[in-house]
């Protein structure tokens, strides 16, 4: 299994020639930006995963949000498939494998053979240079200011953790499918 993520956007802007310019606008102004990876594992088996309770998507995504800064997961076509009809979705069968990839790899829980692909949002950090409004101790509204340094952006950071979380949640399945039925040998 071979794992490679990539940033997909920051702030929105989804050139990355143009990362750099949103990080460092945002560093600037003492403010922060969030953004969207990806990570995809190539060469998974089918057959890893579970239809009811050990479901290798919810796995992932269970994993994903456990990783700080990360508040979305998408696996596929995830959000766009809200928007799609049923004919445009399905991931047809064919003689020579999958005719797409809309479901991420995983159907019904179960990893099909090919690419699984997840998308993570990560949200901009709250520790800011601009004054923000709060509550003190008293319950009173206050304005704070954060001193010292501030991570315009952890976008780049959280690549290398995804990588590593979607490589555990895949061993760990590997490791569950072995136990369960030789499946590696």
């Amino acid at each position: 299994i071979t794992i490679e993520s990539r940033i997909c956007a920051i702030h929105g802007n989804t050139d990355p020639a143009a990362f750099e310019d949103e990080i460092l606008s945002a560093k600037e102004q003492g403010d922060s930006v969030g953004g969207v990876i990806e990570v995809v594992a190539y060469g998974c088996p089918a057959g890893l995963g579970d239809p009811v309770f050990s479901k290798l998507d919810a796995a992932i995504a269970g994993a994903m949000m456990g990783i700080g800064a990360v508040k979305g997961v998408e696996i596929g076509e995830g959000f766009t498939a809200a928007r799609m009809f049923g004919s445009e979705m399905n991931d047809p069968i064919r003689t020579t494998g999958f005719a797409s990839n809309h479901a991420g790899g995983i159907l019904g829980g179960i990893s099909t053979g090919e690419a699984i692909v997840v998308r993570l949002a990560v949200k901009p950090t709250p520790s800011i240079s601009i004054p923000q409004q709060t509550l003190d101790t008293d319950g009173n509204e206050t304005t704070i200011s954060i001193q010292g340094r501030h991570d315009p952006c952890i976008v780049p950071r959280v690549l290398v953790v995804a990588e590593c979380m979607l490589a555990l949640v895949l061993m760990d399945a590997l490791l569950m499918q072995e136990t369960l039925s030789g499946f590696m040998e």
